[in-house]
């Protein structure tokens, strides 16, 4: 019986051992490219809510300019309204 037997429980035994180093390596790889994936899609979340919460503080900060311009519209109608009537 010589070291080259594939049927050889020694060569059989090595070879699995081979193959089973061969597969831990594939999960570490594909395990750290989840990690790094799903840190990714952390930071884009967080980035995505400071986002949205300056663009609500924005679309906040308008509104109340819309309001004023539309009653100094108003009040200046009114005034030339008033003065146009000779009041």
């Amino acid at each position: 019986m010589n070291g080259t037997d594939r049927n050889d429980p020694i060569m059989v035994t090595l070879e699995l051992e081979r193959l089973r180093g061969t597969v831990e390596a594939g999960f570490a790889r594909a395990d750290g490219s989840l990690a790094l994936l799903v840190q990714r899609s952390d930071q884009t979340d967080k980035q995505l809510a400071d986002h949205e919460a300056r663009l609500d503080a924005l679309e906040h900060s308008r509104w109340p300019l819309a309001s004023v311009s539309v009653l100094i519209a108003a009040a200046g109608l009114v005034l030339a309204l008033w003065t146009a009537t000779g009041r």
